[in-house]
């Protein structure tokens, strides 16, 4: 069995969704505390989807034992279909997408490759690039291919997703004065 196949894809531009890579956080209750991320991915970038279904397989050949000796018909595949799956969620509209997790933090840069430190710049919206590994699993009968985490570059801010505001738009449409007032001037507001 080559034990090389490249399971490791860096994706072109996807849209973060679900961001937890600031703290782990747990799926369900009790259960193992991950950092994690949804990439959703167009449908129209056909390289880095190739890329994806290419380590998918090489992911399927090379967890072979862990299959019991041959690849399973039926097994569990990260890349779903958004269209599919989430008919009702707009940002997952002409897009296929993946969970990626890891049990250590991801490294999160800009697109100077620097680290992003703060963490109200990277969150479920905004675009970047995600570096990924697909490898093979077989728990209690479950099996399939899961997507690793490794690493996220930010490219681009976007509207925020999951209800999330901005205080800029949430105030857009106040008429403010021209001198908005700066402190107590007599007029009993302050």
């Amino acid at each position: 069995m080559n034990e090389n196949l490249n399971t490791k894809v860096v994706t072109g531009k996807v849209r973060m969704s679900y961001v937890h890579v600031w703290e782990p956080a747990a799926i369900s209750e009790g259960g193992d505390k991950k950092y994690s991320v949804s990439l959703i991915i167009p449908k129209s970038d056909t390289k880095t989807l190739g890329a994806i279904k290419a380590a998918i397989d090489n992911a399927l050949k090379a967890g072979v034992g862990k299959f019991g000796g041959k690849v399973p018909a039926v097994y569990k595949n990260p890349l779903r279909d958004g269209d599919a799956e989430r008919p009702d969620d707009e940002a997952y509209a002409g897009a296929f997408f993946l969970n990626a997790n890891c049990k250590t933090k991801p490294g999160v840069v800009n697109a100077m490759r620097k680290p992003i430190e703060n963490e109200d710049e990277f969150y479920s919206g905004c675009y970047g690039y995600a570096s990924i590994t697909f490898y093979a699993f077989n728990t209690n009968g479950n099996k399939g291919i899961a997507c690793g985490l490794n690493n996220l570059m930010k490219i681009a801010d976007g509207e925020p997703l999951g209800g999330r505001s901005t205080a800029e738009s949430d105030f857009a449409d106040i008429e403010v004065p021209f001198e908005a007032p700066t402190g107590d001037d007599g007029d009993g507001l302050f």
